[in-house]
């Protein structure tokens, strides 16, 4: 008979510690490191203070709610390319998305000319949503957007209204020639044929030009941005009539990068972008009556509606011209007709008078 080894409550505390740190290193799966987060850099078309309503909000959201998945880097305009390069830019992957209007950035699609301030296309901020997804506009850029090689179009929402904001009072069309103003592109063309002379900077030169009078002012925004990155400081007279009730701008990514990115963050990315065309909803509104009424910077003028409907009929004319550009031009021409005619015939509040 062999004698058992005797063993004590030391020796078998610590044989049986041993064997389960073995066991469980067996079970237990190898612990994987956390995946880096992605990383976009996107470069809006606005100055930094205006940034701080237009956008910045939205991406501090998804930053939040991407919860170390993401990682969304703003820059705001010309700060890592020349607004007029901001479409190649994400279309070479120099910079993952951007925010913009597709006439500044030059889009190389048919209906750039449509984006920022394409003249009396809407008369208030709500017709800018209403025609992409109610009236087919949506589907038209997309279209558009498709035949063109690295880019995605995302979205397009509405901003303010396009006044004049001058050093000199405007109170007739006449007192619009010779006027040197900093507009967009397809708006600055249109208000040519009325003498305005269009001219083109880096949005952070704006208010030096105006200050040392190379430019007599901005046909570019409304109340509201005036008073918010400081040009109502620098300005005199703000002119109620505008050519257009507000500005459409689009969100574009880089179709790489937009198409590796796993479809929660996609629908994170879609819901911020509705995030920021709501804020920018209320804070105009709410703005462009605010600082009419209680900013007291600037001198409104006004000029009668009977003179002004000759820049109205001016631009239907216009919008024939762009119809003749190409077939889908002439499609976006003839939804932005029947939404006024629309419009008009359904009364107040939708149109007066």
């Amino acid at each position: 008979m062999t004698d058992h080894p005797k063993i004590n409550k030391r020796d078998f505390l610590k044989k049986a510690g041993v064997a389960a740190v073995g066991a469980g290193a067996l079970a237990t799966p190898n612990i994987v490191r956390a995946q880096a987060p992605i990383k976009w850099r996107l470069q809006t078309y606005a100055g930094a203070s205006l940034a701080e309503h237009v956008i910045k909000p939205s991406i501090d959201e998804f930053n939040k709610a991407a919860n170390g998945e993401m990682v969304i880097e703003l820059y705001t305009a010309d700060q890592l390319v020349p607004q007029g390069e901001l479409f190649r830019a994400v279309q070479n992957g120099t910079i993952d998305a951007a925010q913009s209007d597709d006439d500044s950035m030059a889009a190389p699609v048919d209906v750039s000319v449509f984006g920022a301030y394409f003249p009396f296309a809407s008369r208030y901020s709500l017709d800018v949503p209403v025609l992409w997804e109610w009236y087919g506009l949506r589907e038209i850029w997309e279209e558009a957007y498709a035949e063109v090689e690295g880019v995605t179009w995302l979205s397009t929402g509405s901003w303010d209204p396009c006044n004049f904001v001058t050093t000199k009072p405007i109170r007739s069309v006449a007192d619009l020639k010779g006027l040197r103003v900093f507009t967009f592109p397809t708006g600055g063309k249109f208000l040519e044929r009325f003498g305005v002379v269009p001219v083109t900077l880096p949005w952070e030169d704006i208010e030096v030009a105006i200050q040392t009078n190379e430019i007599d002012g901005v046909a570019w925004c409304g109340a509201t941005e005036t008073y918010t990155v400081g040009w109502a400081d620098i300005t005199k007279y703000y002119l109620t009539n505008n050519i257009s009730g507000a500005w459409a701008g689009s969100y574009i990514a880089n179709t790489e990068k937009w198409e590796a990115l796993p479809e929660h963050l996609k629908t994170l990315f879609k819901l911020c972008m509705d995030s920021s065309h709501y804020y920018r909803q209320h804070w105009y509104w709410w703005g462009e009556a605010h600082y009419r009424t209680t900013g007291g910077k600037l001198e409104l003028t006004t000029i009668p509606e009977a003179e002004w409907a000759q820049i109205e009929n001016e631009a239907l004319k216009f919008w024939d011209e762009v119809a003749q550009k190409s077939p889908r031009n002439a499609k976006v021409v003839e939804i932005l007709k029947k939404y006024a005619d629309t419009m008009k015939k359904a009364g107040a509040p939708y149109r007066y008078g």
